[in-house]
């Protein structure tokens, strides 16, 4: 229960009808009251008030208050039922027929802002008319628009700050009912017999409460068209209020995209039957918002009923509206234990999405079965229909109050109810349920609903999210509590740095000239004695200075001598006091000297020649796909190699170290790739995919909490991210609880996620079975046009190979790969593809099929396996030429790969041994010693390399 002070609501209604009428002797004697009331309670009348012709307006100044109850159902009462304002005009004494007053019409004020937090508000309400009086509707003929302008403020607030924070507000809107069975729409006799249909969801209250929600007055409508788009919603009590109140302002329906909902029927397969259904099948129209106020006892339950069961039942029945002489006539058992409802039917809403944090609302369309208390009870976990409940109260409440209502009914003449009874509308409701059971003899089959294929369109919307979503910012700083980043490198020499090196720079150039003039003069190997030392450097001065290149270099290290005084010295200042510029010019000596050796000593040891030999340089992008084939292909260690060149060239680019994690997660090596995820993250802390596979490590060392703070980092980053979302859903199963996975996919394409998923982890037989069940491998028709879905797909079909070559089935793969190639656009890895087919070709001693499968793969991407597949197939064919061009290729490529040189072994063997044999080779000591090393060696390496091979594939 909701424990608060009774708070006084004082609802200050200084109330001014605006009105614009014609001048003249009615408009002047307009007289009029206003009657307030709430929830069919009258909180006061004002005073006759007279038109004012000035202002054009009658102004009440009327204020009234009521006192709210500390109860929980008497606030969530405040959020449904608004407070009713009537003005009733007073007749002039000539129009005095039969009754002194006439109901001019009503407005209506909605009492959730209260609820909100508000404690005062201002706005203008429009009066809707009642157009049965005729003296009224002359009146309203000259009217253009009426507005009512109300107060209404409270002492304190209604909700102190830890009962609105802890305190929730549930709406559920039931829209339409579609396709409905074709026996609601029946006529028995001449005319169709009065119906209405009603639905109803229990919903907690409290800790310890439940309410039942009951939406009452579905009118039956023919098909034909749509229901119309942004549409408003209608107030859940509308007995007591005009047509133009039934409607909450700015409430507005808006339809959505079958792919945007979140209930059944969203596949491709219901859309068509959805579009006919919501355009030329019969409906149930609701269209009613019902609200509920949750304390934070109820928020509590909401939130644990949903996680023991995620599916809530939402009852509807058909009912016959009966009359007043129909109720005195049948008789009523209150004691009845269970009652049969008629056209029960039952839909199962999911509520498992308000689970999921942030997620504070869902909408769908979901299938209406029969009622069955054994499927109630396997579903929802309830055993009680709330129908049922409501049914038997009804009549317990017939019994006691049947001659009150009889007579109550029968002096109103059906047309209109009293306001002076609470919960009127409920309780008529009820009234028509429990009549239509004993009145109704017709029976329905238990079917229906399977068989007209009916479902209904429901919205539950919350104020504030179950589960509140984690800030991005939160989010950031979890990560980056778990994994630090990196300090950035430096971001370069300072000026003063740059300053040292430019002065570096410019000694080197003049080093160079200097020693081009010498070598002028005297040669390139000319050594001065040691007597002539001196005196070749006064001829090498002299050359300098007739050349005028000494005059050149003192030019040239000028600006590099500023720049030093300037930004290692931080002198910008003229120096006026001699003594001080003296001692500055011999500090600027020594440090120049200084600086001038550690150039010249930097030149000496460059000076030394690389006689390192060539090797062919790959460039990243090429390392970085040849060791996804590495990878891609079992070459584990390869790949390794490439990605340990790409980390050395590159050591902060935190993709090659994803990559590289990616590889220790095939060979299993766990820690390792952690290692290398953590150092991807610490490089770039918004890098998805590092944080992706963080989170799987982390789901695999049982570290739940850590892998959800990767994961929802992850998902925060690339919301629309599949694989995100898909890992998210994963690790909550693994921690045991019940949040569902955010995802609005087609069967397609969650099914190819998880084939993807699970050959990443190395789960074949697994990712197999997923793919069988996307491609039928019975024969179908080969044209396009009846070719089902899925098997218009290359990456279906490459991915289905994969699986049966990655089991050994190199039938059933070669078959996969070969449609998968036949279609109109390629597989997304059609390089994979065209290798594992060329192996699959050799292993079946098809050698032509082979080479132009291996020579397409090198149009489309050279690498060293295609060449390799190519020269093999060659070298079958007894082409060795072309074979051993093919091989060189493949050695230029990769220079370590054992099964290249071992073919080229065997062309050198076979082309030298036969030119030697060809030319009459005849030295027998020559030919015994090559047969002794072949009886030596018997090419057990080859044979080694070649089954190795072999047995590793592709």
């Amino acid at each position: 229960m909701l424990l608060r002070h009774c708070t006084s609501t004082d609802c200050s209604f200084n109330l001014s009808l605006l009105l614009q009428v014609c001048q003249g002797k009615k408009a002047d004697n307009f007289l009029s009251f206003l009657k307030v009331e709430v929830d069919g309670m009258v909180l006061g009348e004002s005073d006759k008030k007279q038109f004012n012709p000035v202002e054009q307006c009658v102004d009440f100044n009327f204020t009234c208050s009521f006192r709210c109850r500390n109860d929980i159902q008497a606030l969530s009462d405040m959020a449904n039922k608004p407070v009713i304002l009537t003005i009733t005009e007073i007749l002039p004494e000539e129009k005095k027929i039969e009754a002194r007053t006439s109901m001019l019409g009503q407005a209506v004020v909605d009492l959730l802002p209260l609820l909100q937090g508000t404690t005062s508000c201002y706005k203008s309400y429009d009066f809707i008319f009642l157009l049965k009086n005729v003296y009224t509707f002359h009146l309203f003929f000259f009217l253009q628009r009426a507005t009512l302008d109300v107060s209404v403020s409270v002492l304190a607030p209604v909700l102190s700050e830890a009962e609105l924070s802890a305190s929730n507000l549930l709406k559920v809107t039931i829209e339409a009912a579609y396709s409905i069975p074709e026996t609601w729409m029946l006529v028995s006799g001449q005319a169709p017999t009065p119906s209405t249909c009603t639905a109803a969801l229990e919903v907690p209250l409290t800790a310890e409460k439940d309410k039942v929600l009951v939406f009452c007055d579905g009118q039956l409508k023919a098909g034909g068209e749509r229901e119309a788009n942004s549409r408003l919603r209608k107030r859940p009590h509308q007995a007591l209020l005009l047509p133009g109140n039934h409607f909450i302002p700015e409430a507005i329906i808006q339809t959505e995209s079958i792919e945007q909902e979140h209930g059944e029927l969203t596949g491709f397969e219901d859309r068509e039957f959805r579009k006919e259904a919501e355009t030329s099948k019969n409906r149930v129209c609701w269209d009613t918002e019902m609200r509920c106020f949750l304390d934070g006892g109820g928020t509590a339950r909401l939130r644990r009923r949903i996680t023991e069961s995620r599916l809530w039942p939402v009852e509807i029945t058909k009912l016959s509206a009966p009359f007043g002489k129909e109720i005195e006539s049948k008789q009523v058992k209150p004691g009845e234990e269970n009652p049969e409802i008629p056209f029960h039917g039952v839909a199962f809403v999911d509520m498992a999405q308000l689970l999921y944090p942030g997620i504070s609302r869902i909408r769908g369309a979901y299938r209406i079965h029969p009622f069955s208390e054994t499927e109630l009870l396997n579903k929802s976990k309830r055993s009680v229909s709330v129908l049922k409940e409501y049914a038997k109260a009804a009549a317990n409440q017939i019994k006691a109050r049947a001659s009150s209502a009889a007579s109550s009914y029968k002096g109103k003449g059906g047309k209109n109810v009293d306001g002076g009874n609470k919960g009127l509308c409920a309780f008529y409701c009820a009234i028509f349920l429990k009549a239509f059971i004993i009145l109704t003899s017709h029976s329905c089959s238990w079917q229906m609903y399977v068989e007209a294929r009916t479902y209904i369109i429901i919205e539950i919307v919350l104020a504030k999210p179950l589960v509140p979503k984690t800030s991005s910012e939160e989010l950031a700083r979890r990560v980056k509590a778990l994994i630090p980043p990196r300090p950035s490198p430096p971001a370069g020499p300072s000026r003063a740095e740059r300053a040292v090196l430019d002065f570096h720079t410019q000694v080197g150039n003049v080093v160079s000239q200097v020693s081009s003039q010498y070598m002028e003069l005297f040669g390139a190997r000319h050594k001065p004695l040691e007597d002539c030392q001196e005196q070749t450097k006064v001829q090498l001065m002299g050359a300098l200075n007739v050349s005028g290149r000494y005059f050149a270099f003192k030019e040239q290290m000028k600006h590099a001598v500023v720049r030093l005084v300037r930004d290692k010295m931080q002198r910008t200042e003229p120096i006026t006091d001699p003594q001080f510029l003296k001692a500055f010019v011999s500090k600027l000596y020594v440090y120049l000297v200084d600086e001038m050796h550690i150039a010249l000593n930097k030149i000496c040891s460059n000076g030394v020649d690389d006689d390192s030999s060539d090797v062919i340089l790959l460039s990243s992008s090429q390392l970085r796909y040849f060791a996804r084939e590495a990878k891609l292909t079992g070459d584990y260690q390869q790949a390794a190699q490439y990605y340990q060149e790409l980390v050395v060239r590159h050591p902060r680019e935190p993709s090659h170290k994803f990559e590289w994690g990616g590889l220790y997660m095939l060979t299993g090596d766990y820690m390792k790739a952690r290692e290398c995820f953590h150092d991807a993250v610490s490089f770039q802390q918004a890098h998805q995919p590092s944080l992706m596979m963080c989170g799987v490590l982390a789901t695999t060392f049982e570290r739940y909490e850590e892998a959800k703070t990767f994961l929802e980092q992850a998902t925060n980053i690339d919301p629309p991210s599949v694989v995100a979302w898909t890992l998210l859903g994963e690790v909550e199963v693994c921690a045991l609880t019940l949040y569902p996975v955010k995802l609005q996919l087609t069967e397609k394409k969650y099914r190819s996620v998880l084939c993807h998923y699970c050959l990443f982890q190395k789960n074949n037989g697994f990712a197999g079975m997923l793919c069988s069940g996307k491609v039928r491998h019975n024969k179908f028709d080969q044209t396009p046009g009846h070719c089902p879905l899925y098997e218009q797909d290359a990456d279906v079909w490459a991915l289905n190979g994969h699986c049966h070559y990655l089991q050994g089935e190199f039938s059933e793969a070669q078959w996969s790969y070969e449609r998968s190639l036949d279609l109109s656009q390629q597989p997304s890895d059609s390089h994979l593809v065209l290798l594992r087919l060329g192996s699959i070709y050799l292993q079946q001693r098809k050698f032509e099929q082979a080479k132009e499968t291996y020579l397409q793969a090198c149009e489309q991407s050279p690498s060293c396996l295609t060449w390799l597949g190519l020269g093999s197939a060659y070298y079958r064919l007894e082409e060795l030429n072309i074979a051993e061009e093919a091989l060189t290729e493949a050695n230029h490529l990769n220079n370590q790969n054992a099964e290249v040189w071992a073919y080229l072994s065997l062309i050198c063997l076979r082309e030298t041994f036969f030119l030697a044999f060809q030319f009459n080779f005849q030295e027998k000591l020559l030919l015994k010693e090559f047969h002794e090393l072949k009886n030596q060696l018997r090419f057990t390496h080859l044979v080694s390399c070649f089954a190795t091979s072999t047995e590793a594939g592709l």
